[in-house]
């Protein structure tokens, strides 16, 4: 907290005046009594005056009858799951609603507020007994809090100190600010320069979601106007000009400091007299003079506190001051009536802010504060539970070593236990930094650690965690393998960086076979792999080894992860058995049982939409959704959320697959699925459907940056499409095959089953270079490795590749392959695919009534999509055949409004298309473009610039 003084005898909240933060006050006001939810950060350094804004803010908010909930993070605490929260919430029972209006999740926070038994519902009976120590039980924990806040909304919850937060806290609060319950707010207060390693105060960089209100203030020092204010109020009188620049150079505008002073003069015989203030020249020496002035008790009884250096009850400081009840009692009051201490609660006392107690605890001399420490050591100790944290911290610092580790292992264990593991991360960094321990001794506090990051959900914490846990020499290779391959596993999955499936190969070569069970679960991995290092043969043979390894152990765990693998393979190769495999996954269990479930029905929803089974897909991911509270897998969200994406634009509903897109990006902003793989062949697809192609080109280049893997199938063959229609086949047959060659990956990976129009693209371009037989073998091949297979999208991708071959030998023949493919994909229920095929059909009519007639349906499919460019293409064909349909050509007769041709223009325009783009999309001259983009930009009495800028604030 940011502020001393007894609380007795001056005015406001903190007993001196409030000033010089009317501005921030009003801010902070408007940001939670305006929209809500809202989410609010306030930083500054340390007595700058944080938790004195907010209590002023708190008074005049309980006035407008919002309910607020205060809690605090400490840097010594014990161990408790989400303990400034769970703080904060301790006094809502009396707000809360009768047990049976309130949600049903809120009963996950039972266990963690017994004080509220009988007013919370009772714990789910599906509930982990690890929900508050799993990285996934936080969001259960999240929901719940959200369901509590709600029920006593309007409510503002305030987390003070959030630097001092251990991660399971912060990441609990980004998880609620992320997606804040309606009419709550979160105000948080934070120092910048003690966040660890300089991180963001939430772990990553936060941005409010849309809709959520709030503000981000910054609090500096005070002016002399403020201090005049505030010298006015304590001292009964106008300050002279002296003693304000006196005060001012002495405090360097802090509050904390210039409250001392203020006190210090108002209790001085000389009262304003500026002489009073040439002893004490700092808040070390304003204290110095305080406790001075105490008795013999009373001095012990502060010297404990400030070596106890967390807040405690009157009993403990009695005992840890060597003081029977009743000395203990008159220091405490002494102490308190000195302003040297002050009550943080019911019974609990220490000082106000951290730099008090820190001048008071530096000023004791050597000998004085070992003392003291052992006298509290013993005191804690002696306690019911022992305060495990504190008993280590304390004997660490009287520097005995071998207690200390041992202390320390039982206290990382008791916070690991009830899910408080920053604490835990905290005092197993501080073991494994110890140069002599035991391989035992290191193998133990290393896993314990890798364990603490992996449950945390923000994937480059855990990937700083291990690397650093990886570098400490002396890990058994057993214990540095199992920890290089939950490295490499995040990596892959959660960060993008595909070099994780290296790390993952040398964690094999760590533990080799000697540990069966940590091997089977590296060989599962790499069966896993989508990626040019192993051909799916050898992916089987990692599998079929890994099954031998576990035919001698009992691990019903480490076979379903190698289940896991084997159906990965199955989904790969389109087996027709997956619809059985499927239904075949227990759907009961431990959460264990349901997490491997749920990973396979994953698989099994990426294989079914990469092969064309778009509906069973759908199902599968909507199956995931409802397993998501009892599976725990918050990692699978922003890929469940892509698949979503995916199949709205692979049906057709563009504009909500664009909403998908956006609120993927808020909802998960640093996870890298919104740049690479799937996503960029849905945006790279609709931008150059609309004849945005250098906005295409990008999205696609950027992708493929990534080396060969099995989600880029769709960007090489958009990225070659893009070539071809500048007549570019040599380009477009580089950006399949050199330098990654996707043709030969495709035959390792066994994935001709995948319907990403990688296989016509090639069979197109090779006609296009003259290399008809060529292109007839890649056919044959497709067709022969397809065949068997349960995959609707390879069957219509033959289909077209049929018709290609024939379109310019038997134009019949090519109309009917083109026709089937067409009827193909509508079957599926894939518009945009169905009318590309469709116009290959109405292009290979010789009759031109013919050709019209049938490219009307193509026609009308791209407009509905707004394929800007793929419509365009068939006016022109259109206008070829000399039949041109009706057409958005600007014509006399508009005036000032735009033609139906100058609103396509501005259109590509507000997307940034330049007069290239826009010309190639609409195949018109560069010349004709520039005529339109004149008459747009006048009728419109705007720039370019502008247009722009006014469709992305839309």
């Amino acid at each position: 907290m940011d502020d001393l003084g007894d609380g007795r005898a001056f005015l406001g909240v903190h007993g001196v005046a409030f000033a010089g933060r009317e501005a921030e006050l009003r801010a902070l006001l408007s940001a939670v009594s305006g929209v809500r939810p809202a989410v609010v950060l306030v930083e500054g350094e340390a007595g700058i005056g944080k938790s004195r804004l907010v209590a002023e803010a708190s008074q005049v908010l309980r006035a407008q009858h919002l309910r607020v909930l205060a809690g605090a993070c400490h840097p010594l605490r014990e161990p408790l799951a989400y303990g400034p929260v769970i703080d904060a919430l301790r006094r809502i029972g009396p707000w809360l609603p009768p047990v049976e209006r309130l949600g049903a999740s809120a009963g996950v926070l039972a266990p963690l507020l017994p004080d509220l038994a009988g007013a919370l519902p009772e714990p789910p009976p599906d509930l982990p007994p690890e929900v508050s120590v799993s990285g996934a039980g936080r969001f259960w924990v999240v929901s719940a809090l959200r369901t509590v806040l709600e029920a006593v909304a309007p409510a503002v919850l305030v987390v003070e100190d959030v630097h001092w937060a251990d991660e399971a806290t912060r990441e609990l609060l980004l998880l609620l600010a992320r997606d804040m319950p309606g009419d709550v707010a979160l105000v948080l207060t934070y120092r910048g320069e003690e966040l660890p390693g300089r991180r963001p105060v939430l772990g990553v960089p936060f941005r409010r979601p849309p809709g959520t209100g709030g503000a981000e203030l910054r609090l500096g020092p005070l002016g002399g106007a403020e201090l005049r204010v505030m010298a006015r109020e304590v001292l009964g009188g106008d300050p002279a000009p002296g003693l304000v620049r006196t005060l001012l150079e002495r405090s360097g505008g802090l509050p904390l400091v210039i409250e001392e002073d203020l006190i210090t003069l108002a209790r001085s015989p000389g009262g304003a007299d500026t002489a009073a203030l040439r002893v004490p020249r700092s808040l070390g020496e304003v204290l110095a003079e305080r406790t001075g002035r105490l008795g013999p008790d009373a001095a012990a009884l502060v010297d404990a506190a400030a070596v106890l250096a967390v807040p405690a009850g009157a009993a403990l400081l009695a005992d840890a001051a060597g003081l029977d009840e009743v000395r203990g009692d008159a220091a405490l009051l002494e102490a308190l009536d000195a302003a040297v201490l002050r009550q943080a609660g019911p019974d609990t006392y220490g000082f106000g802010h951290v730099l008090a107690r820190e001048a008071v605890y530096d000023a004791l001399p050597g000998p004085v504060r070992n003392r003291t420490r052992r006298r509290v050591l013993e005191v804690l100790l002696a306690q019911d539970p022992p305060p495990l944290v504190q008993i280590a911290h304390h004997t660490r610092e009287l520097g005995d070593r071998k207690a200390w580790l041992s202390r320390a292992r039982a206290a990382a264990d008791q916070a690991t236990a009830v899910g408080d593991t920053g604490t835990a991360a905290m005092l197993l960094n501080e073991i494994i930094e110890q140069p002599d321990l035991t391989p035992k001794e290191l193998a133990h506090a290393a896993w314990a650690l890798s364990y603490t990051a992996s449950v945390g959900t923000e994937a480059a914490t855990t990937v700083r965690i291990l690397r650093r846990i990886l570098a400490v020499t002396g890990l058994p290779e057993e214990v540095r393998g199992r920890i290089r391959t939950s490295l490499g596993g995040l990596l892959i999955y959660q960060v993008g960086d595909l070099a994780g499936e290296q790390e993952i190969v040398t964690a094999l070569a760590e533990v080799g076979d000697n540990a069966p069970v940590t091997t089977a679960r590296i060989l599962s991995y790499l069966g896993l792999s989508q990626t040019d290092r192993f051909t799916l043969a050898e992916q089987r043979a990692f599998v079929r080894r890994g099954y031998d390894l576990l035919a001698a152990v009992e691990s019903r765990n480490a076979r379903q992860i190698m289940d896991v693998a084997r159906i990965f393979l199955q989904g790969v190769v389109a087996d027709p058995a997956l619809p059985e495999v499927l239904a075949a996954l227990p759907r009961d269990g431990e959460v264990p049982v349901l997490q491997g479930t749920a990973i396979s029905v994953f698989s099994i929803a990426e294989t079914w939409l990469c092969v064309g089974h778009d509906t069973w897909s759908a199902s599968a991911v909507e199956e995931l959704r409802a397993m998501a509270p009892r599976t725990h897998l918050p990692v699978l969200d922003p890929y469940l959320d892509t698949f979503r994406v995916v199949l709205d634009w692979q049906a057709g509903h563009w504009d909500e697959a664009e909403r998908g897109l956006a609120a993927l990006h808020d909802r998960h902003p640093d996870n890298p699925l919104r740049s690479g793989g799937l996503l960029a062949a849905v945006r790279g697809l609709t931008a150059a459907a609309r004849g945005l192609t250098a906005q295409a080109a990008a999205v696609f280049d950027a992708a493929l940056t990534r080396g060969l893997h099995l989600d880029l199938f769709g960007a090489a063959a958009g990225r070659a499409r893009l070539h071809l229609a500048r007549s570019d086949p040599r380009a477009a047959w580089r950006t399949l095959t050199d330098p990654l060659d996707f043709l030969t990956f495709l035959d390792r990976k066994e994935a001709w089953a995948y319907a990403w129009d990688l296989v016509p693209t090639a069979v197109e371009t090779l006609l296009a270079l003259d290399r008809a037989d060529d292109a007839r073998d890649l056919t044959e091949r497709h067709a022969t490795a397809a065949a068997g297979r349960d995959a609707p999208g390879a069957d219509a991708e033959q289909h077209h590749c049929r018709g290609l071959l024939l379109a310019a030998t038997d134009p019949d023949a090519a109309t009917a392959a083109f026709d089937l493919a067409a009827a193909q994909w509508t079957g599926i229920g894939r518009p945009y695919r169905a009318a590309l095929a469709a116009e290959r059909a109405a292009r290979t009519r010789t009759d031109p009534d013919e050709a019209v007639a049938r490219l009307a349906a193509p026609l009308a499919a791209f407009e509905h999509l707004g394929a800007t460019s793929d419509a365009a293409r068939c006016h022109r064909g259109l206008r070829e055949l000399g039949r041109q349909a009706p057409n958005p050509r600007g014509r006399a007769g508009y005036g000032d409004r735009l033609s139906p041709r100058e609103e396509q223009i501005r259109d590509l325009l507000a997307s940034g298309a330049t007069n290239k783009d826009i010309a190639a999309a609409l195949f018109l001259s560069t010349r004709t473009v520039e005529n339109h983009v004149a008459r747009v930009l006048a009728k419109l009495r705007t720039t370019r610039t502008d247009l722009l800028r006014t469709d992305g604030q839309v």
